[in-house]
């Protein structure tokens, strides 16, 4: 059976508390992915830069599941496109996986993927947002990002 580390940094359930300190022997001896973290960004009308997602390890290589969800909540005018991109680190080369082009321009436009990601100590894998819109009305966006570590 494999061993696994916890992270030098407290556990933390989905709404960011503290789990008490028997619940990481649960999860060390259950081998449960350890919820990492959880962004969401509402009613965007913009590219949104490369944004760090989990703090640095800086013990050991970690394997993360990285899962997103975006949608159109208002369709621009006359068209628009998106892209999704994360960029992490593995085996000292930058590495680089975007979602497809989201270029649908209705509110029932969306896109939802899930990547495993070897990351190096010392990194953290970022994501991104590419952007454009034309029109009068710009399209809006919203984008769900979690971050789990599996090893």
């Amino acid at each position: 059976m494999a061993t696994r580390s916890l992270p030098p940094q407290p556990l933390v359930d989905t709404q960011g508390h503290a789990l008490a300190g028997w619940w990481r022997y649960f999860y060390d001896l259950h081998n449960v992915p350890l919820w990492r973290g959880h962004v969401h960004y509402a009613t965007q009308a913009a590219s949104l830069p490369a944004m760090v997602l989990v703090p640095v390890d800086q013990n050991q290589r970690v394997l993360y599941r990285l899962s997103w969800s975006q949608r159109v909540i208002r369709a621009a005018t006359t068209s628009s496109a998106l892209t999704t991109t994360v960029t992490w680190t593995d085996g000292a080369v930058t590495q680089t996986e975007s979602g497809a082009l989201m270029n649908g321009n209705t509110t029932a436009t969306q896109q939802s993927g899930s990547i495993l990601l070897w990351v190096d100590k010392n990194t953290t894998p970022t994501l991104s947002t590419t952007y454009a819109s034309v029109g009068a009305t710009a399209m809006q966006y919203d984008l769900t990002v979690t971050v789990e570590q599996l090893i």
